[in-house]
């Protein structure tokens, strides 16, 4: 699994909060993974707008990715996000 937060390091680009931020969730296709992950970003966020949610199957329907815009507060919002969508089981990639 890989699940990027941007780091602190000297080459890490420089984020000013608060930022629209984009995260992209990959995981299994199934009815629920869309819900499921929006489910857990608006537990840190509040309700996300649908403007600001796009969901694309794989070519062959296996998987989906989901990325759901947020108006970013700072890096540990980022990384509770981060944490918390490891823990569903049918997330793969967190970008």
């Amino acid at each position: 699994m890989i699940f990027d937060v941007p780091s602190d390091g000297p080459d890490a680009p420089k984020i000013e909060f608060p930022c629209l931020y984009p995260i992209k969730i990959i995981g299994f296709a199934d009815v629920a993974f869309k819900d499921t992950v929006i489910e857990v970003v608006e537990r840190h966020t509040g309700k996300i707008d649908a403007e600001l949610i796009n969901a694309r199957p794989s070519k062959n329907n296996n998987y989906v990715s989901v990325t759901v815009t947020i108006a970013a507060t700072g890096k540990e919002q980022l990384q509770q996000i981060f944490d918390d969508l490891k823990k569903v089981k049918s997330v793969k990639m967190v970008l």
